[in-house]
């Protein structure tokens, strides 16, 4: 083709200049599969969830999520699972440099022991929890002594999502640790750093956006969890009951639309948190890269 053709033709690159070609195939392919996949697993039930609760009307939702019942268990489940992650993030930063950094008796015993929210099964947990921390329990009869009830409280709640949340910290932080640079800390040391001043200065800005990643999962995770909790918790309306278990109880009550409602408050609150975290790893991330 001659050159005053391919002017007076314009491509299709020339017509739509955004589009950047790969020299591998296959990328309107992978771009449909990908697109029906998140359509179908992660937007469609939730555009199901957006619409089910607006069959009370808008009177009606706003009564469902103004129930007082309903407030608690929002309140209760946002706020330990918020207080949980946090506990996580030191708890965490110190076990991920234990493995990491020292050799000792156990280590991979103890490595393997992290994974093991990951593995057991959530009702499994809550039982074995409930057992460990019950009035008449190991830890929950020492406990008692000295006035602190732990199962059948928010105490309780709060341990089981410590439980489930702290592998996300640990593995989100591992991987970190083992890629930091040694010479760095080494530098720092040189030039009169003490201990202190290099684990402020030096490795919690590097560790930074992974450790706001961690945190985020295990937010998330505790959040939605169900089965760990909900033997510990004693379920109390008002109390000590989830907001999950409520959903429950709403949908065996074939409150359907009213269970929605409250699904629909915990995706717009755990997506506005999110939306709040990972902008503040994006700022991290920058503030490092600087």
């Amino acid at each position: 083709m001659t050159a005053q053709a391919i002017l007076a033709s314009p491509t299709k690159a020339r017509r739509r200049p955004w589009v950047q070609h790969s020299i591998l195939p296959g990328f309107g392919l992978s771009l449909g599969i990908t697109l029906a996949y998140l359509g179908v697993i992660v937007v469609l039930p939730l555009v199901a969830l957006a619409i089910r609760p607006w069959e009370l009307g808008p009177a009606g939702v706003f009564h469902a999520l103004a129930a007082p019942r309903v407030l608690a268990a929002l309140k209760l489940s946002f706020g330990l699972s918020a207080l949980a992650a946090l506990l996580n993030a030191p708890l965490g930063v110190l076990l991920a440099w234990t493995l990491t950094r020292y050799q000792f008796p156990g280590r991979r015993i103890l490595d393997a022991l992290v994974d093991l929210p990951f593995a057991l099964p959530t009702a499994v947990a809550g039982i074995a929890l409930t057992a460990i921390y019950a009035p008449n329990g190991a830890l929950g009869a020492l406990a008692a002594k000295v006035g602190i009830k732990t199962a059948y409280s928010p105490l309780g709640i709060f341990i089981a999502l410590v439980f489930i949340g702290l592998p996300f910290v640990v593995r989100s932080l591992q991987p970190v640790l083992q890629e930091l640079d040694h010479e760095v800390e080494e530098a720092a040391t040189t030039l009169g750093a003490n201990s202190l001043q290099r684990a402020v200065r030096v490795i919690l800005p590097a560790l930074g956006p992974s450790l706001i990643s961690g945190i985020s999962l295990a937010f998330a995770r505790a959040v939605g969890e169900y089965g760990s909790v909900v033997f510990i918790a004693g379920n109390l309306p008002g109390k000590t009951e989830i907001a999950p278990l409520l959903i429950v109880i709403k949908l065996e009550s074939y409150d359907y639309a009213g269970a929605a409602a409250v699904g629909l408050a915990m995706v717009a609150i755990s997506f506005g948190s999110l939306v709040a975290i990972n902008g503040l790893q994006l700022m991290l991330a920058r503030r490092g890269r600087a």
